[in-house]
């Protein structure tokens, strides 16, 4: 008896088969749209002075600096082929050998930073306060990050490590393991899984599934509920950065590291398999970057409670957004002055 929950057969990459639509791609777009959304939401809610226009301005660079800032930051850290060092080109080229595959390698840790820099620049550009712009996209986040995650998991890709556990589930594209290791003997028997030839696929954590709930849905809720109780202004900021590297640092014990980084960090010597667990002074790469956004969070959270002007929260009555007496005055000066051109 299969003592697993079995992948969804029906799921497949390709939203249609034969065309390069995948669901991955369609989850980004959905991601961001909820983001929209409930950053829209917001502005109105507190009647925030930002036009629509500044809205999707705002939305159009803090993504493709997300995107720039996540790919880049994938082929700095996650390759080790020196590829794209001899041929940069390829980090923004979707085709291989003739074939559309898409920006395959993104990492979530290069967006985040990526995307704070847009804001933090947008900001200054168009004199919002940073801290209030920043906090309000802190709420929206991690929700619409919670659909990034399902399109790994309907990718089958970023699966976590081996496990007896009944929520174990058993990925078609898991990397096989052979079948003569004792261990992976032990674990086939107790889960139920046939051993017919050299190598055999196990049950895996489903860590896609952890992460869309703990670092999307949990920490969305957990900021949606501070974001009208916050302390100070730019609390949101540092709580989202805190947040997000506790979570993914303790997720990250159950999903399994890139066979080729392995540990960025180790510690302790353990013969543990890499597919089946770790030593808990090990530390692989997505965990060393988690503990950077954690800092980041802590030391801006110090910050952001001594700076200025921190009122916790504001709700504008709509009086920002009418133009200033004197601004009028110039303005009509400047008119007469264009007509006197004119004639």
């Amino acid at each position: 008896m299969l003592l697993t929950i079995p992948y969804p057969s029906w799921l497949r990459p390709e939203i249609f088969s034969g065309l390069p639509v995948r669901w991955y791609g369609l989850m980004y777009i959905v991601a961001f749209g909820v983001a929209f959304l409930l950053y829209r939401y917001q502005v109105r809610e507190r009647k925030f002075p930002m036009s629509d226009d500044d809205l999707s301005g705002l939305f159009f660079w803090g993504i493709l600096a997300l995107l720039l800032g996540a790919r880049i930051f994938s082929t700095i850290i996650y390759d080790i082929s020196d590829i794209y060092r001899r041929q940069p080109w390829l980090i923004f080229w979707p085709f291989r050998d003739g074939q559309f595959t898409g920006l395959q390698g993104m990492s979530y840790h290069g967006g985040a930073f990526g995307g704070l820099l847009a804001v933090a620049i947008f900001a200054k550009v168009k004199r919002f306060s940073f801290r209030e712009i920043g906090d309000m996209f802190a709420a929206a986040i991690p929700l619409g990050f919670t659909f990034g995650r399902l399109g790994n998991f309907i990718n089958g890709e970023l699966y976590g490590r081996v496990t007896t556990s009944p929520i174990g589930m058993i990925f078609p594209n898991a990397a096989p393991l052979p079948a003569s290791e004792s261990w992976v003997q032990e674990i086939a028997e107790i889960t139920g899984v046939a051993i017919t030839g050299s190598w055999v696929n196990l049950p895996r954590h489903p860590s896609q599934l952890y992460q869309a709930f703990f670092e999307g849905i949990v920490l969305w809720a957990i900021i949606w509920f501070f974001r009208n109780r916050k302390p100070f202004k730019g609390f949101l900021v540092g709580l989202y950065f805190l947040g997000y590297g506790v979570f993914r640092f303790f997720i990250e014990f159950f999903r399994q590291p890139d066979a080729h980084l392995g540990f960025r960090i180790e510690l302790v010597r353990s013969d543990i398999p890499i597919a089946l667990g770790q030593h808990p002074l090990n530390f692989t790469t997505g965990q060393v970057l988690c503990f950077w956004m954690i800092a980041f969070g802590i030391i801006w959270l110090i910050i952001a409670s001594r700076l200025p002007n921190r009122e916790p929260i504001r709700f504008y009555t709509g009086e920002e957004n009418k133009p200033d007496p004197v601004d009028k005055i110039k303005e009509r000066n400047k008119q007469r002055k264009l007509r006197r051109k004119l004639r």
